[in-house]
């Protein structure tokens, strides 16, 4: 009964904190500069060639060394007290996310990419719903419509490869979407503590769930490794850090409406470094999508000038 009144009394708060914070101007800013970085991935994988779970492996295991550094770096000897202050919720978190990540997989694998990627769209919505039952977080108006353009142009960029695909593929981007909007309304409610320590709960899943399936198979050239590693340690630890920063400052659907500038760029840079030229569709889809977040932010930023 106490745990439920703490939880009433964090979602008020946080109803409160998303309408009022100064700073929720910079925390958009974060979100892009986090959403760009993390765009990078696409990129990265198509210079990887390795089984796609050995990636995962590798990958999650950078993160963990750059989490554990940052950690250390923030709190020096105290690192391990803020590790398991993260609690209950944490590991749900951190559970949520591995599983997200694995579904991720299971699905680019099992189905079209513009399949995985439609689906994926709705994380701002399932995130929204969520959020609106479980912290009372309302969105205004400029965000909805934000999120709809977005959503629709997403629609465009997929449409031409968007089929029936496999069952068990789009399920699995439907558990993937459904578990990322758990873990972002799980961090911004406990927005008190700091929670990338959520991010090494993940990981050791992922590493876990690596070696089982993978023993004996984990072998991995020394370039690949060196891509794992910057993809692992310093985009996704980067781009980590700055969502759970930005996410005590935004509501819980905000931060997974940036989170598809992701989706948006990530053709546009295979498409300059790769020489793969992208679709007119794609381009045009992205060109909404990048404007629907970019005109949310300036909206954002034009209101706390007004205010300030």
């Amino acid at each position: 009964m106490k745990d439920q009144q703490t939880s009433v009394e964090s979602a008020s708060t946080g109803q409160q904190t998303y309408a009022e914070s100064p700073r929720r101007g910079f925390a958009m800013i974060l979100m892009v500069v986090s959403s760009v970085l993390i765009s990078f991935s696409g990129l990265i994988i198509r210079n990887i060639d390795a089984d796609p779970m050995v990636i995962n492996f590798y990958r999650a295991l950078a993160l963990t060394i750059a989490v554990m550094l940052i950690l250390i770096f923030q709190y020096k000897r105290m690192a391990v007290t803020y590790i398991v202050g993260i609690g209950r919720y944490g590991i749900l978190g951190g559970v949520m996310l591995s599983i997200a990540a694995v579904c991720f997989l299971q699905s680019m694998t099992n189905t079209t990419v513009a399949n995985t990627l439609f689906i994926l769209s709705a994380i701002p919505f399932f995130t929204a719903a969520l959020a609106w039952v479980f912290l009372k977080e309302r969105l205004r108006r400029s965000t909805v419509i934000a999120m709809t353009v977005a959503f629709l142009g997403l629609t465009v960029m997929v449409g031409e490869g968007f089929g029936a695909g496999s069952l068990y593929g789009n399920g699995m981007a439907l558990v993937t979407a459904f578990c990322f909007a758990v873990y972002a309304v799980i961090v911004r409610q406990n927005r008190q503590i700091n929670m990338l320590p959520t991010l090494l709960v993940s990981t050791a899943i992922i590493i876990v769930v690596a070696i089982v399936t993978r023993f004996g198979q984990l072998a991995i050239s020394w370039e690949d490794f060196l891509l794992c590693m910057f993809w692992g340690g310093v985009l996704s630890g980067s781009a980590n850090a700055m969502f759970i920063a930005a996410s005590r400052h935004l509501a819980a659907a905000e931060l997974t409406l940036f989170m598809l500038l992701e989706f948006a760029l990530g053709p546009i840079w295979v498409w300059l470094f790769l020489s793969e030229t992208p679709s007119r569709l794609t381009l045009v889809g992205g060109v909404l999508v990048i404007a629907a977040v970019a005109a949310r932010t300036l909206v954002e930023m034009r209101v706390q000038r007004q205010s300030g």
